[in-house]
């Protein structure tokens, strides 16, 4: 079974880091593009960053242009977000998802297609 596990969320200070993780399991890393979601409450989910191992293609939304870092080590199915600079409105719950990478016909666009595979979420708080 196709399983995602992200974790890394927690408190921090306006203009702290974080890194995220999401642990893939159950399918080859090379074959999906692996997104990074979040949601704040009130708010709807809005594509973070994607990437895709298998050709190295990478997408950082506006919202995290020049923060906001993707990135993956296969040899431990993991794919990390790596975010800096961090501001209150970058709260949210994030979430990893997970597409066979042919279904977005090998293009990663801008992270907007609604992923089929899920984690569960980690919560990111940025105090001001």
């Amino acid at each position: 079974d196709v399983q995602l596990q992200a974790s890394g969320g927690g408190l921090v200070r306006t203009g702290g880091s974080l890194r995220l993780s999401c642990a893939a399991s159950g399918f080859t890393l090379d074959d999906y593009a692996i997104g990074w979601f979040r949601q704040a409450p009130g708010k709807e989910r809005e594509g973070v960053s994607c990437i895709s191992t298998s050709d190295g293609m990478t997408y950082i939304a506006d919202s995290g242009k020049g923060r906001f870092t993707i990135s993956s080590d296969n040899a431990k199915s993991t794919v990390y977000l790596r975010m800096n600079s961090l501001k209150p409105e970058d709260t949210a719950v994030y979430y990893c998802a997970a597409i066979p990478y042919y279904r977005l016909g090998y293009s990663l666009g801008s992270c907007g297609t609604t992923y089929d595979y899920w984690g569960q979420g980690t919560l990111v708080t940025v105090s001001s």
